[in-house]
């Protein structure tokens, strides 16, 4: 199933349907601020082996996940003064922070140090649906085996098929990554060079 969404103004009758989908175990592909992501509920672990399933990506590498702002973040890491006054600077925005999670995370959404990717896209779509599903949305891209990012909706509904649920239609996006900075410990650290700038990271 595809929808087209207005990414400015989203309208909650369609973002309800979207997150039906989510709240029933579902799939959905979506925009944000950097690529078509592909996401579940990550209080949903069935949908999130899906996805590994889809993606046939090793449960050892877990997925980033999106919230919708930064006291939507602090209910799912652990959020130094240092880090707080970073995020507030650069998000919403194209950056993926890695930070310390909390207990209320699935360890399936956390790495072997307890840490997971987290994002807040500067796209109304994505924080809609967090908004109104009430939990963060897996985050991961839309792309083939070969890692070529698939950027159109109606290819990406062609490519996955039944192995989704539903394709938003939120227009046009960068299809470049996130910059990816880790601030485990308030050392920031730059593990890719991405959309966002990462120049003040750098002494």
């Amino acid at each position: 199933m595809l929808i087209k969404l207005n990414s400015e103004n989203p309208p909650e009758r369609l973002i309800r349907k979207a997150v039906d989908i989510l709240k029933k175990g579902g799939i959905i592909s979506y925009p944000t601020d950097t690529f078509y992501g592909i996401g579940c509920d990550i209080m949903n672990k069935k949908a999130i082996e899906r996805i590994y399933q889809i993606k046939q990506r090793n449960k050892n590498q877990p997925f980033s996940f999106i919230c919708s702002g930064l006291k939507n973040i602090s209910h799912y890491a652990k959020v130094s003064n240092y880090a707080y006054k970073t995020m507030k600077r650069l998000l919403p925005g194209p950056y993926t922070f890695i930070l310390e999670g909390s207990k209320i995370v699935p360890k399936i959404m956390l790495t072997k140090r307890k840490t997971a990717g987290i994002r807040v896209p500067d796209n109304n779509i994505c924080i809609a649906l967090v908004n109104e599903l009430g939990n963060p949305v897996l985050s991961t891209s839309a792309t083939m085996p070969d890692n070529t990012i698939l950027n159109d909706p109606s290819f990406i509904q062609d490519y996955y098929d039944t192995r989704i649920d539903l394709v938003i239609d939120g227009g046009s996006v960068p299809g470049q990554p996130s910059s990816v900075v880790s601030l485990i410990d308030d050392i920031p650290e730059i593990i890719r060079d991405g959309l966002g700038n990462v120049n003040l990271f750098i002494a």
